[in-house]
């Protein structure tokens, strides 16, 4: 079984679109390879495959690409 990354990602706004934060995590290099990767069926959102680019992600939220998770929170301030 191959071994889970699981990553933090703290946003200040009250929501992250798909492909920004596939960016922003360091998933995607590029907003393109973003793109391609969400359009290819390769990103999962709470679980389900998401082809939506502009798709909101909010606080608690989990973004998974391959074994790489990424959990959305809200930065403390």
């Amino acid at each position: 079984m191959e071994k889970q990354e699981i990553r933090k990602a703290e946003i200040s706004t009250p929501f992250i679109k798909l492909d920004s934060l596939l960016k922003f995590s360091g998933l995607a290099l590029t907003g393109g390879q973003a793109k391609e990767m969400i359009l290819s069926g390769a990103v999962l959102v709470n679980g389900e495959e998401c082809l939506q680019r502009g798709k909101k992600i909010y606080p608690g939220d989990k973004v998974a690409v391959d074994s790489i998770h990424v959990e959305v929170s809200a930065c403390a301030e």
